[in-house]
């Protein structure tokens, strides 16, 4: 770990009490021999299907995977197309072009996510489904989504990796589409000690198709129907995150009171996220829009404040999608060259984030 005063994210676990806790649940795990899909899989499935509303969740290897097989579950492949954001962690692309589909790429709101009006421009005849992004920890407009998707008789699958726990209008992140993805690793809200996912879905066919592509395309481990990999989950994971499940909604609470802090000391100053009727944000990273983006981070590096630019190329923009199906995107480079991730994980204390506000109203008080 670097030496910053405020890191934007520390993975040390420093509490004493968490590390018995831990250790305990690992413990249990290596008493009963069962690593891969041991009983703590299927009671975190159980636990997931309830809290987001749904008949059934699958556990899976990594966010990524739930994406990919989600996909394929829902028999998305060669020659259709997936209309989704510009703006996301280049696995929501890389998901789709793995399935043999292509992704198509729409502009964002000045929210950050996608567009309901782009992607109703995108809509021809080869589209199969939409993936929306919850990024950032707030819910896309899924009323309006999901409206899009029942007239042209879409699929929806929800990249909600980043969203775990966060609603629109009552209804959990997740909820929503025919299938709902999210990951858990390290650096999310739920996190696991390493890579964890998991799809959940209310289809009892999509969950078999499932069950099969999680472990090789097999029935009962050996009979193998269709062409997949090994994305199990591995029991570790699955304890840690049942022992952390405990204290989520204490996370989800904490980033929100940090936000709130945030929002008071800056609104004035930068633009700050805002939730609007019916929404309820987890703060999966605090992103605030600002203007004279790189001095502002040279200040604040010089403050021993960490920043990030969360994704800082549009997935449009990379390599192997410069090519690819892609609506006019304005909105989604005019921000890209404004946002700024600053220090809000539940770790820092109120006196960490007046130190970090106080810093941002200082720079953009010497004339910035």
């Amino acid at each position: 770990m670097s030496n910053w005063k405020i890191p934007f994210l520390d993975l040390r676990i420093t509490d004493e009490d968490e590390k018995k806790r831990l250790m305990s649940v690992i413990n249990t795990v290596f008493t009963h021999g069962r690593i891969v899909l041991g009983p703590e899989v299927e009671e975190l499935e159980k636990r997931v299907a309830s809290m987001c509303n749904r008949k059934y969740a699958v556990g899976v290897s990594s966010g990524t995977d739930a994406l990919i097989l989600g996909l394929k579950s829902l028999g998305i492949g060669p020659g259709d197309e997936v209309i989704t954001t510009s703006l996301s962690w280049i696995a929501t692309a890389n998901a789709i072009a793995i399935t043999g589909a292509e992704p198509v790429f729409a502009d964002i709101q000045d929210d950050l996510n996608i567009d309901p009006n782009a992607i109703k421009e995108l809509i021809n005849s080869r589209t199969k489904a939409i993936m929306p992004v919850h990024y950032t920890g707030k819910v896309c407009a899924m009323t309006d989504i999901m409206k899009l998707a029942d007239e042209h008789e879409l699929l929806v699958i929800e990249d909600a990796s980043q969203s775990f726990g966060a609603t629109y209008n009552g209804k959990i992140a997740g909820s929503f589409g025919d299938i709902g993805c999210f990951s858990m690793n390290p650096m999310k809200i739920f996190a696991a000690c390493g890579e964890a996912g998991m799809a959940v879905t209310d289809d009892r066919e999509t969950y078999d198709r499932l069950i099969s592509l999680r472990y090789n395309g097999t029935v009962n481990k050996e009979v193998c129907i269709q062409p997949s990999h090994n994305g199990r989950m591995d029991t570790l994971q699955a304890a840690i995150l049942l022992e952390r499940l405990e204290r989520l909604n204490g996370i989800i609470d904490r980033r929100r009171a940090i936000a709130r802090l945030y929002e008071e000391k800056l609104k004035r100053i930068v633009r700050v996220p805002v939730e609007k009727d019916g929404e309820y944000d987890v703060y999966y990273t605090y992103t605030i829009q600002v203007e004279n983006r790189e001095e502002l981070i040279k200040h604040l590096d010089t403050c021993g404040i960490e920043t990030k630019i969360q994704h800082p190329i549009l997935m449009p923009h990379q390599q192997p999608y410069q090519n690819t199906r892609c609506g006019s995107i304005y909105n989604a480079e005019r921000l890209l060259r404004r946002i700024l991730c600053i220090p809000a994980n539940e770790k820092l204390s109120n006196e960490d984030i007046n130190y970090v506000a106080d810093c941002i109203i200082e720079f953009y008080k010497g004339g910035h």
